[in-house]
């Protein structure tokens, strides 16, 4: 009974288990296929580093400009456990792999000219491809948003009035000399226009337009005529008059009498400058003459630096700095206590042509604009005190006059050939704010009226155009400026309409 028993039970434990095994579903346990995970990346991460499961280059992005036997073989050797062993102990097959890598090197650089210690296991010299035609970026107005808010900003307007981009009105000055070195244009604080028209001053009153002739130098000879003018700073009854033949002409223009003149120099008077009651003269004897107009020994002093035609002559805004360009290409800086054995503060020789265009500034002390001629064409600014180069733009063309807005921080050139055009200038980043055209030749003055709004320029063309261009800050838009005549501010509907002076 007992045997029996244990037949039973070996049964069950034998037979049955062998039945089940053979009849197990195909899908396994949880457990088994995680271990079945686990085995596999064991094995997996147990393979020689030189498997070619290892040699994976999808993320090579050129293959041309790689080599790739190098590369393999950077990959495959082991150099550190070589390079902690040594030469003896290195193996006879190890020394000749090694002497035959030398040999292939040497020959790789002397005779292909390849360097081997330049290869490169990864090489991304190539750009990545373009796009096709087609591609369409959906991101690029979000990502391109910056840089177009940048470029609008840039182009925003420098100045928020209206400038008119024709003259408001033009008038003949008939035999206007076309000779860069004299100054033939004035404009009085009482609002009357001083112009050399050969060998005759006229005078333009701009609120009443009418013109009367001063004076005159006929009877000095057919080859006589006037150099310079200048009115006075303050009260605007007294011109200065210089003429070709070295004489300095004092005008009482209200009582149409010549008041005196002055002597000093030997040859034609092309610049003239008041400061108070001391009149300065540079002429083409190379001389600058300090006239004391109160007194009868009226020299006071006579500076000599330049060595060629003064053809320039401006006192800063404060008397105590005088400016004299010539045609030595120097700008010279006087103090006003300069006596006639005195140097100049400062010789400056940066200029690379004739300096006949000086303008100190209204809003900053110190503060010196001067232009160049032909050969320089180029607008610097000074420090005066300092006698430093604060900035130089090439205009490219001749600088022939120059004029500061007394209301903002802008500065007018008149050029030459080959536009003949006046500009406007941003100061201090010199970005150019308008060109006005309409002179067909060079336009070598200019003057600004007494209220500041208005400027006249005085070309070869032999033409006097008064251009808008100038306005204060209660009248920087053009929808509050009206119909308002830019000279003298008298309505008028004729602005456009040629005058003649004579």
């Amino acid at each position: 009974m007992t045997s029996n028993v244990v037949d039973f039970e070996d049964i069950l434990n034998n037979g049955f288990s062998d039945a089940n095994t053979s009849i197990r579903s195909g899908v396994r346990a949880r457990w088994e296929r995680k271990m079945s995970d686990k085995d596999c990346s064991d094995n997996e991460n147990r393979k020689p580093f030189g498997s070619s499961s290892s040699l994976s280059d999808r993320f090579i992005p050129n293959r041309a400009a790689m080599d790739m036997d190098k590369s393999s073989h950077a990959i495959l050797s082991d150099k550190d456990s070589i390079g902690d062993r040594t030469d003896g102990e290195l193996s006879e097959d190890e020394h000749t792999s090694e002497s035959v890598a030398s040999d292939m090197s040497e020959y790789k650089s002397s005779l292909l000219g390849i360097d081997d210690s330049k290869s490169r296991i990864l090489s991304f010299a190539d750009k990545a491809p373009a796009p096709k035609g087609d591609t369409v970026n959906n991101l690029e107005v979000l990502y391109s948003a910056s840089s177009t808010s940048r470029k609008n900003k840039s182009t925003t307007k420098l100045v928020n009035r209206h400038i008119p981009s024709a003259p408001t009105r033009i008038l003949d000055a008939p035999d206007l000399l076309d000779d860069y070195y004299l100054n033939l244009l004035s404009w009085s604080d009482t609002n009357v226009l001083a112009v050399a028209l050969s060998q005759t001053v006229y005078l333009w009153n701009a609120e009443t337009g009418a013109i009367d002739e001063l004076c005159n130098v006929e009877s000095d000879g057919a080859d006589a005529h006037i150099s310079s003018v200048s009115w006075i700073q303050e009260g605007g009854g007294h011109l200065a008059v210089g003429t070709s033949s070295g004489k300095t002409l004092l005008w009482d223009v209200r009582a149409q009498k010549q008041l005196r003149k002055m002597d000093g120099h030997s040859d034609r008077i092309g610049a003239l400058a008041w400061n108070r009651h001391i009149l300065s003269s540079g002429g083409r004897d190379n001389l600058i003459v300090n006239h004391d107009v109160r007194i009868a020994d009226h020299k006071v002093s006579t500076l000599a630096c330049h060595t060629q035609e003064v053809c320039g002559l401006s006192w800063s805004p404060d008397g105590m700095t005088l400016a004299s360009g010539a045609n030595d290409n120097k700008l010279c800086l006087w103090d006003a206590t300069a006596s006639s054995s005195s140097r100049p503060r400062f010789e400056l020789t940066e200029h690379q042509a004739a300096v006949k265009a000086l303008a100190w500034s209204p809003h900053e002390r110190n503060l010196l604009a001067t232009g160049g001629g032909t050969a320089d064409r180029c607008i610097k600014f000074w420090n005066t005190q300092t006698g430093s180069l604060l900035n130089s733009i090439d205009t490219g063309s001749q600088v022939c006059a120059l004029q500061w807005n007394p209301f903002e921080k802008e500065l007018l050139s008149s050029h030459g050939f080959a536009r003949n055009q006046l500009c406007l200038w941003k100061y201090p980043t010199m970005a150019k704010v308008k060109e006005l055209d309409g002179h067909t030749a060079r336009v070598l003055h200019m003057a600004v009226s007494p209220d500041g709004t208005s400027v006249v320029s005085a070309a070869a063309d032999e033409t006097l155009r008064f251009w808008d261009v100038f306005a204060p800050p209660s009248k920087s838009h053009a929808g509050k400026r009206g119909a308002t005549d830019s000279v003298g501010g008298a309505q008028s509907k004729k602005l456009t309409r040629t005058m003649h002076i004579r």
